[in-house]
């Protein structure tokens, strides 16, 4: 029995794993743009986690079927638009501005999973979502007050849509695609939409390859790899609203990783971690009263 409870916990253990590898990569991203401009950063982080991923599996690299081809490339769109959009306002707004704004994907997927899909979240899922964004405002250290809608914080705020409709995307697709096949492609496509989309904003150049860039991105390609491969699989068994409060916990491990490279959490941080952690317990608990009045509304 406890094997069998582990098994079924697996999902949602990875994907608050891979919370922790994306966190992380938070410093690895800023360190980066010293060596180049953000759209051309993504393009070539989605490239060298094409590749890692590619390595990965190359032996179910074969048989590509035209729905995985459309799948691969909706999810790659919204995947390059959403981290390019990121990247372009870290340039303009401070970090705790963005983590706020970017976090606004909490709550939009399920809503965005009920206008769309007509697909009710569970209200645990709702109150959870309630915490956990809670959560991200105090983990910034700002309040509402604090924040003031300029160009970089708009395309930002753009960014946590896009980001919102990949996990809804994933979730759709997952059970539907070869999991390997499709990551490649939707890794392929967020780059070659970045590439595409660089010179548009006056990005003409690739950047000088130098050693610590090549070491960025190497470290920011198997990440990213990682990211997708565990997201596409473990979305097939986790509801996209929950997993999106899990994905909340993002600011959290990232803010962990400033104060070791001597950044200090303000009070106000700590509590909004906390609201954070207690927001994906709370998605994760089906309270037996609910389940007994839901049991009685069915039998009704």
């Amino acid at each position: 029995m406890f094997n069998r409870s582990l098994s079924a916990k697996a999902p949602v253990i990875a994907l608050i794993i891979i919370t922790v590898i994306w966190g992380g990569s938070f410093l690895t991203v800023q360190y980066g743009l010293n060596f180049s401009s953000p759209i051309m950063l993504v393009g070539l982080r989605f490239a060298a986690a094409a590749i890692a991923v590619s390595l990965l599996s190359w032996k179910d690299l074969s048989g590509f079927r035209a729905y995985e081809v459309l799948a691969g490339f909706c999810i790659g769109a919204v995947i390059a638009a959403g981290y390019a959009a990121q990247t372009i306002g870290l340039q303009s707004i401070s970090s705790s501005e963005s983590a706020f704004l970017t976090a606004l994907y909490v709550p939009l997927v399920p809503f965005f999973m009920w206008l769309c899909f007509k697909n009710r979240p569970h209200i645990m899922t709702w109150l959870g979502a309630l915490f956990a964004f809670s959560g991200l405002v105090f983990l910034t250290g700002n309040g509402f007050g604090a924040i003031q809608l300029n160009s970089g914080q708009i395309i930002t705020l753009l960014g946590s849509i896009a980001i919102a409709f990949e996990i809804i995307l994933i979730s759709y697709f997952a059970g539907k695609v070869n999991l390997r096949r499709v990551t490649l492609l939707q890794l392929a496509f967020a780059s070659l939409l970045c590439f595409v989309a660089a010179p548009l904003s006056g990005e003409t150049q690739l950047p000088a390859l130098q050693w610590p860039l090549l070491a960025v991105l190497c470290g920011l390609g198997l990440a990213s790899a990682v990211i997708q491969l565990v997201m596409n699989w473990a979305q097939r068994m986790v509801d996209p609203s929950q997993a999106a409060i899990i994905y909340a916990g993002e600011p959290v491990w990232a803010a962990l990783a400033g104060r070791l490279a001597g950044e200090r959490l303000a009070p106000l941080a700590l509590m909004g971690g906390l609201l954070v952690v207690i927001g994906v317990i709370v998605s994760e608990w089906r309270p037996k009263f609910l389940r007994r009045k839901n049991t009685a509304s069915a039998s009704s």
